[in-house]
């Protein structure tokens, strides 16, 4: 639920200024107030609402697709099942909220227009649209930090598909689902194959018609247990909630772990692995080479989890199929196929992916001259080279986003006490002398990772090095000793 704001900040100065009220925002904000209960802070946030991604899906069957034992936060234990539902996600984010009194920080329906850097008055100046108000009001803040996830939540990526005009059933992203959408004994075919199809499908599979995996090319999924097999044991011993937590945090990290070294070391057997889950919970004939055996290296692009084998039980149950094939057009009554096959439909929905976003979207200014990020290096995959005051979350992508919130706001909170400590006003990224001729690599490296929405972004991306500390996108058995040890006084941080 949101909380009503009534704050007239026109023209108001915030030491700390936060972005985004989702998981990562929430998260710093509670390091922030920890850290600094004296000092000023507030958290913006676009939607009417907190929790990023959860406030955003309300689709049906929508779910972690991470455990929560390592998706929730550090200093917060996770009591419940490993693999959680959008509303227990919210519940959760909500007692964040309220232990750590952050309530009265949040703006919801604060839009940020724009952000400029005064080299003179030392400070950010944003524009703000609010939306209850219906004004524009401009808040300057010390430091900014941008918590608002990766991806756009307005507007999803959609492809041009020919004849869609022609359709006469619904059509309907799973990032706006529409509250009164009853699929009940419809035909339906979700597009795309990804973490959302996977969630969606078995949920819908309860009372539609028939629902379809329409996708062009096979994606890996998981079918691990829906618990850790530690979870019951210990949970017979009746342990304090936070040994449980820590237990089984450490326990899925090293399961985690181990499966992210196999990708790269011995991918070969990791894709035996998981297409050996998908034969074991698929009817007798199946063709799992057609439908399940993706052309890239397993963990090259996520590896989505179905709990239990859920999206394998809903096939097996007849009221879920899988497609393979790419779509010629639509027409009135469904989708014409390459193949020539016609897949009927009531409902289409475009599981299709997202578009990237670069700091939520927002255009950046140095003394009122645009910050162009195709020509900035990335410091550590948490400030930008040559930008004053700012920080940046940026999660995992092959184990949950929320272990390296906590690395990044334990480092930005050093940063910024060192600040404090030394009298320093400013502090941005600077390359060293010997960086100067240092490539600047494109902000993924496709071999390591190639998801459609990172490919489909890497023009509008900052860059990377190829040395530390200008490299990102590492893993967490890489970074959960190394950023702990990085030092306030770096040579590559430039104070004064």
């Amino acid at each position: 639920m949101a909380i009503a704001q009534s704050q007239n900040d026109n023209g108001a100065h915030f030491d700390l200024l936060v972005i985004g009220a989702g998981i990562s925002g929430i998260g710093a904000a509670r390091h922030l107030r920890q850290r600094w209960p004296e000092r000023s802070v507030a958290v913006l946030e676009a939607m009417d609402g907190f929790g990023g991604t959860w406030w955003t899906h309300r689709y049906p069957g929508a779910r972690s697709d991470s455990d929560l034992y390592t998706y929730g936060y550090a200093f917060k234990p996770w009591t419940g099942s490993a693999i959680a539902t959008a509303d227990e996600i919210r519940r959760y984010l909500a007692d964040t909220i309220a232990e750590n009194g952050l309530a009265p920080l949040i703006r919801y329906g604060h839009r940020v227009l724009s952000a400029d850097w005064s080299s003179t008055q030392r400070r950010w100046t944003l524009r703000i649209a609010r939306k209850a108000q219906g004004d524009v009001l401009t808040l300057t803040t010390g430091f900014l930090w941008m918590c608002a996830g990766y991806y756009d939540h307005g507007q999803p990526y959609t492809p041009a598909w020919p004849g869609l005009e022609r359709f006469q059933g619904h059509v309907v992203h799973p990032q706006h689902w529409p509250e009164d959408l009853d699929c009940t004994g419809r035909r339906v075919v979700v597009i795309g194959s990804g973490a959302t199809a996977a969630t969606l499908i078995p949920a819908l599979a309860e009372r539609v018609a028939h629902v379809t995996m329409l996708q062009r090319s096979p994606t890996f999924f998981s079918a691990l247990p829906r618990a850790h097999p530690l979870e019951a044991p210990l949970r017979a011993l009746d342990l304090p909630p936070a040994w449980t937590h820590e237990i089984l945090r450490r326990a899925h990290i090293a399961r985690n772990s181990e499966v992210v070294r196999m990708s790269f070391e011995r991918p070969e057997e990791l894709r035996a692995n998981l297409l050996q889950q998908a034969r074991a919970q698929l009817p007798e004939g199946f063709d799992v080479d057609r439908h399940f055996n993706p052309r890239y290296r397993s963990w090259q692009q996520r590896v989505a989890v179905v709990p239990d084998g859920d999206l394998f039980a809903a096939i097996r149950s007849g009221k879920a199929s899988v497609v393979t094939d790419g779509i010629e057009c639509f027409d009135a009554g469904g989708i014409r196929l390459a193949s020539g096959a016609q897949l009927p439909a009531d409902v289409v929905v475009t599981a299709t992916g997202f578009e990237l976003q670069v700091l939520g979207g927002v255009p950046f200014g140095i003394d009122g001259v645009p910050v162009d990020f195709t020509q900035r290096l990335t410091w550590r995959g948490i400030m930008l080279e040559g930008l004053p005051n700012l920080a940046y979350v940026m999660g995992y992508f092959r184990s949950s986003w929320t272990l390296r919130l906590d690395l990044v706001c334990e480092l930005v909170c050093r940063v910024l006490q060192h600040m404090q400590d030394a009298g320093h006003a400013v502090v941005a990224p600077r390359l060293r002398a010997e960086d100067a001729g240092m490539p600047r690599l494109p902000w993924m490296d496709p071999q390591n990772f190639n998801a459609g929405y990172i490919l489909r972004a890497q023009h509008r991306m900052f860059r990377q090095g190829d040395r530390d500390p200008w490299r990102h996108n590492l893993e967490y058995q890489d970074e959960r000793s190394a950023l702990p040890a990085v030092r306030p006084d770096d040579s590559t941080l430039a104070y004064r």
